[in-house]
């Protein structure tokens, strides 16, 4: 039963990485643009190499969880034992997300600040 509950946690857990690495790639352009002061070949470098950090770490953090899983006998605990998972995957990515934000709008605020009081 482990392989399968394996399976299924890996399938789900590359759906989630991949769709949300995406997600935050397209989107976080404007936002390094932006803290970049419009350098657009620094910021497309910085954009990719936070895209690959972040499917490092989440691919490397899922596959560390599986190393801790016991063994499952039944599907029920094939189920809870991949949700489970599957759920700190995504309370981990969701903190990660946040703590990336708020130092992008720290970063931001700081760049606006110097910049008001460079004059």
């Amino acid at each position: 039963m482990n392989i399968l509950a394996y399976i299924f946690y890996l399938l789900i857990t590359y759906i989630i990485t991949f769709k949300v690495g995406l997600i935050f790639y397209r989107n976080g352009k404007v936002y390094i643009l932006q803290l970049l002061q419009g350098n657009e070949h620094l910021s497309g470098s910085i954009n990719r190499l936070l895209l690959i950090g972040y499917y490092l770490l989440n691919l490397g953090y899922a596959a560390l969880m599986i190393s801790t899983w016991k063994t499952v006998h039944t599907i029920e605990e094939v189920l809870v034992t991949v949700f489970s998972m599957t759920g700190k995957i995504m309370l981990t990515l969701a903190v990660i997300h946040f703590i990336n934000m708020t130092v992008i709008y720290l970063l931001s605020k700081q760049r606006k600040y110097f910049n008001h009081h460079k004059t």
